[in-house]
């Protein structure tokens, strides 16, 4: 399930990406910072649970940045929702527990959901 939630959010980044101003804030930046988040928190929460990805959540952030090529203030709000999410589950979990990996099913399926509306609403 994560591989395809990660393939539909790179494929809709790609395509929302050329159709706008590149400093203009684009009609969809607040489901992009909260998929920034989400992936922080994947990024922490699947480390702690020993998912051996090493830098896996990192990666598909960067490849989202990469994809939607923001700057100034969107980049920054963007990046700032990727650390958001990383620290706030760091302050709180130190191991696994059952509630850290229901969080990890929750986010995938939240990641999975805005990619999928991101795609429908705006490829073309």
């Amino acid at each position: 399930m994560p591989k395809r939630f990660f393939a539909i959010l790179l494929v809709s980044a790609c395509l929302c990406a050329p159709v706008r101003a590149q400093d203009a804030p684009a009609p969809f930046d607040g489901d992009l910072q909260r998929l920034a988040e989400i992936l922080g928190s994947l990024h922490y929460l699947r480390g702690i649970c020993g998912s051996n990805e090493g830098g896996k959540w990192r990666n598909e952030m960067q490849a989202l940045i990469d994809a939607e090529t923001p700057s100034g203030d969107r980049r920054a709000r963007m990046i700032a929702g990727f650390n958001r999410g990383y620290n706030g589950f760091q302050q709180t979990y130190r191991t696994c527990t059952p509630a850290a990996m229901v969080a990890i099913r929750r986010y995938i399926d939240e990641g999975t959901k805005i990619s999928r509306d991101l795609t429908a609403r705006y490829a073309n």
